[in-house]
């Protein structure tokens, strides 16, 4: 990770109020990667808060017939995603807030599995959507501060994803086929809403930079 990033995500600190950086990106970008980074480095000062945790569950997926289009918009919680971030703003100083996870292993999220301590100063919050124009999702980039775009190339960022669909059960052709059928036409989606960012961030080999230095 460029030190330029770092030391952006660290002006973002203020000790009177907590702030939110949302990393926003096409699925297979980098955004989770890049989110661990700024946790590491930054430690009790930041707190990860993935929109991830807001995917609806399985079984609710199963009964709108959404299941082969998972990680759609209307796929995720938007609106319980608006209120956490709401409650995160208005809770420094006060009380622990707990937000839901999204894990892999079991395809599903878990409620209150992810403890914001009432003195974080940072939030970030990682997830594809940030930038769309549909309701609720204005109301959600109107509780970040600022909103990060992280762009990858094309290739790379697709066999990160066959990878990743190989990893959780799903064969090479059912992974190329969930690529080209979900994660494609929502990544285009999201790749169209870039220019509407704070900065943009761009994978240069094994580093995350700003596209601007």
């Amino acid at each position: 990770m460029d030190p330029l990033i770092l030391d952006a995500a660290r002006s973002l600190i203020d000790s009177s109020r907590r702030r939110i950086l949302g990393l926003v990106g096409a699925p297979g970008s980098g955004k989770s990667t890049l989110s661990e980074a700024l946790l590491a480095a930054l430690g009790d000062r930041t707190q990860v808060v993935p929109m991830d945790g807001f995917h609806l569950s399985n079984r609710q997926l199963a009964a709108l017939g959404r299941e082969r289009r998972k990680g759609a918009p209307d796929t995720f919680d938007a609106f319980g995603y608006r209120d956490l971030l709401k409650r995160l703003r208005a809770s420094f100083g006060g009380e622990t807030v707990y937000a839901p996870g999204f894990y892999r292993e079991l395809e599903e999220p878990i409620a209150a599995s992810i403890a914001v301590a009432p003195e974080t100063p940072l939030v970030i919050t990682e997830g594809n959507y940030l930038l769309l124009a549909d309701e609720p999702w204005p109301q959600v980039r109107e509780t970040l501060d600022e909103v990060w775009f992280l762009d990858v190339d094309r290739a790379l960022r697709e066999s990160r994803l066959v990878a990743r669909h190989r990893q959780f059960g799903r064969t090479r052709q059912q992974a190329l086929d969930w690529v080209r059928t979900t994660d494609a036409p929502n990544a285009a989606r999201i790749e169209a809403l870039a220019a509407n960012a704070d900065r943009l961030l761009w994978w240069s080999g094994n580093r995350i930079r700003f596209k601007d230095t």
